[in-house]
């Protein structure tokens, strides 16, 4: 009765005949064979669900290989914490802690993750895997602290990197809440606290629509019931485990053979792609330039962050050109130039490689806890000092690393490392994250959040702050949010190299402006030529028809005529020839069609 069953372990979201679970990176899907009869398929024996139910308590909740890679890294880095945070501010008044505490333990059974921790295999057998912890305490994960006076951004600022400075402990669930009191304003705030490991941008930014409401009235929740929890695994039985899962991995990749066998073309195709991506990274990857930007870092923080106008970013692309990202990022870029002639620097070109996370996960598929990002380098060009020109650059940068399939390489070495012994891959992360590299300077992510208001326990949440980690070289981070049309640029600093983080952030708001006022100007100009052009037409026709009133006229040469209508447009022509060279330095292709949907990757958070 076995062996008329096929097993393909895979992220399938369910499992037939088998009890509802929460999404996990491997899954066991038992699926009848071909040959079985189909008036037996409706037919589940005591004995088939006994062995269902058998083999999948051998199937451990596995880490997957990006987000194994993040525990490894943070093991080798003893600087670098991996966790991601973000600060989300409310309307007063703040609950008590007991009425907080009361909401989160509600909503808990939503995120069955946050009651589990980490535990390594012995001898990594394979990847650490999730289990239930026994002595799970939520009140060791809520926390609560009180700005002290004023209560601004300066003093929340300060708060949040200490809270960021110390890493998670692996002996417990690795996540935190921190309720903050004594805003100004009367407001009140909530850092959220999560590994890397667990989730990237965008699963966390599924967090915020779990653990708040859509409307300041919250729904009726169920009572939590209490549930036993099973006695953590041994040693012994971690390794056991691992074993079986490694089976189960090579009936996998039996499967993914025979469908690489059927179709040939798809698999060149995709080799092609990806070979063409090993190049396009390969040349984009020499060392940086020296600045002080890049080299060894502490592990203390520094926190501050910029704000703009989701609508003002919109408007800017929208007459210049581009993606809202490109303008996230032509921002920056003005921010790091700003910030190295601060310091007395001279930016050059390709001075400042930058990592920009890629999603690759598909629409519906946010709420599955993990990382599903892949990533592209791109050099901001710090070297430019003409905004639009500086937009333009990014514009034309950005086309081509997608156009290379850049981001599938990332999504390619994730996948091999999968398929490699779980030891060997986790000893080369190590050894990557152990010699020192110039080969990227920061880390710039996108998260899209909710555009429409968010509550907690009936208060409106007015803002959201992302926090992103830094480790070896990398001195400065920045991770951009965008809720309610507000865009929020979190930028993390190391304490010792970056005490002048401030100047970063005041440019990337005055390189926002700028690009304003240069499309408020691009649309003055515009509209200035339409007019000169429609007067023109209304003269030549009144000429035409008044040939007496024509010729009663003061006669003008027509070289002082043409020289004075070639300063006018000389004038126009100036200030709106760089925006017009934007906005076609990237434009749509004849017979190209762009690539859109929801399906379509972009640069976010991990």
């Amino acid at each position: 009765m076995v062996s008329g069953r096929v097993l393909v372990l895979g992220p399938s979201h369910e499992a037939e005949g088998l009890p509802e679970r929460d999404h996990r990176p491997y899954r066991v899907q038992l699926s009848r064979a071909t040959i079985t009869p189909k008036w037996r398929q409706p037919v589940r024996t005591a004995v088939e669900r006994s062995f269902d139910m058998l083999l999948w308590s051998w199937v451990m909740k596995l880490l997957n290989s990006l987000d194994a890679s993040f525990i490894d890294a943070e093991d080798q880095d003893r600087n670098a914490s991996f966790a991601i945070a973000s600060i989300a501010v409310f309307e007063g008044p703040a609950p008590s802690y007991e009425e907080f505490l009361a909401a989160i333990r509600r909503r808990l059974p939503l995120v069955p993750i946050y009651r589990r921790k980490l535990r390594k295999v012995p001898f990594n057998l394979g990847p650490p895997v999730w289990v239930d912890d026994p002595n799970f305490d939520l009140r060791y994960h809520v926390r609560q602290t009180a700005l002290p006076a004023p209560g601004g951004d300066q003093q929340l600022r300060r708060l949040m990197a200490r809270v960021m400075t110390e890493r998670l402990d692996r002996d417990y669930p690795l996540w935190e809440y921190w309720l903050i009191e004594g805003l100004d304003q009367g407001r009140w705030a909530l850092i959220s606290k999560v590994h890397h490991c667990m989730v990237d941008g965008v699963s966390a930014t599924d967090l915020y629509r779990v653990i708040f409401d859509a409307s300041p009235e919250p729904p009726p929740l169920p009572e939590v019931e209490e549930r036993p929890v099973p006695s953590e695994p041994s040693g012994l039985e971690l390794a056991a485990r691992a074993v079986l899962n490694s089976a189960l991995l090579l009936l996998q990749d039996g499967g993914v053979i025979q469908r690489t066998l059927a179709n040939p073309e798809v698999a060149v195709r995709q080799a092609t792609e990806a070979f063409r991506g090993v190049v396009r990274m390969a040349e984009a990857l020499p060392p940086a330039a020296r600045s002080s930007l890049s080299g060894p870092i502490g592990r203390q923080r520094r926190y501050m962050w910029a704000r703009a106008s989701l609508a003002d970013v919109k408007m800017i692309k929208n007459i210049l050109g581009g993606t809202v990202n490109d303008v996230f990022l032509a921002a920056i870029s003005s921010g790091f130039r700003a910030l190295l002639l601060a310091r007395g620097e001279e930016p050059t070109p390709s001075m400042i490689p930058s990592l920009v996370p890629v999603s690759l996960r598909s629409e519906g598929e946010e709420s599955i806890y993990e990382n599903r990002v892949s990533a592209l380098v791109a050099n901001l060009p710090v070297d430019i000092a003409d905004p639009v020109e500086r937009l333009a650059a990014i514009r034309t940068q950005m086309a081509a690393l997608k156009e290379s399939n850049e981001a599938t390489v990332g999504e390619a070495i994730v996948t091999l490392r999968r398929y490699t012994p779980f030891a060997l891959a986790s000893m080369f992360v190590r050894l990557a994250f152990s010699l020192p590299q110039r080969e990227i300077v920061t880390v710039t992510t996108n998260v899209p959040g909710p555009q429409q208001p968010l509550y907690g326990l009936g208060h409106r949440l007015v803002e959201i702050i992302p926090y992103v980690p830094i480790a070896t070289t990398l001195r400065t981070g920045i991770s951009i949010f965008t809720y309610c049309g507000q865009v929020t640029f979190g930028i993390t600093g190391d304490y010792t190299t970056t005490p002048d983080i401030s100047v970063l952030a005041a440019a990337i708001e005055e390189g926002v402006a700028e690009l304003v006022r240069a499309a408020e100007n691009y649309t003055k100009n515009e509209r200035a030529g339409e007019h000169e052009h429609a007067e023109g037409s209304t003269a030549a026709q009144v000429g035409d028809a008044s040939p007496r009133a024509t010729a009663s006229a003061p006669t003008v040469a027509p070289e002082a005529h043409g020289a004075s209508k070639a300063a006018k447009s000389a004038k126009a022509s100036e200030t709106s020839k760089a925006a017009k060279t934007a906005k076609s330095a990237t434009a749509p292709r004849p017979g190209k069609k762009s690539q859109s949907g929801p399906a379509a990757r972009h640069p976010i958070a991990s």
